[in-house]
């Protein structure tokens, strides 16, 4: 039994940096940059990416836990297209 190919095959992310807002698949053009100070080293920073439209609802839904840091405009290399938005399981980044 090939266990590995039993479990079919991942869909590829997307192509361009996606809007990290649950069912947004609007192109990012800002960076979200946050962190939540109960479990992250002051100086650590996770990243949402945002389209125009959804920008403000992230920061607010950030701010609201005391979380939102800053935001920035993406710059386009340094995007990571894995990011997950706020009613996914944030990823751990080192």
């Amino acid at each position: 039994m090939d266990l590995l190919n039993s479990l079919g095959r991942a869909e590829p992310g997307p192509q361009s940096p996606e809007c990290s807002r649950k069912g947004c698949r609007n192109a990012a053009d800002w960076q979200v940059l946050w962190n939540n100070p109960k479990i992250h080293d002051p100086d650590r920073r996770k990243v949402w990416l945002a389209c125009d439209e959804h920008r403000g609802w992230l920061e607010n839904f950030l701010a609201q836990r005391l979380f939102w840091r800053s935001t920035e405009p993406l710059a386009g290399a340094d995007a990571d297209p894995g990011t997950v938005g706020p009613d996914d399981e944030p990823p751990v980044h080192p």
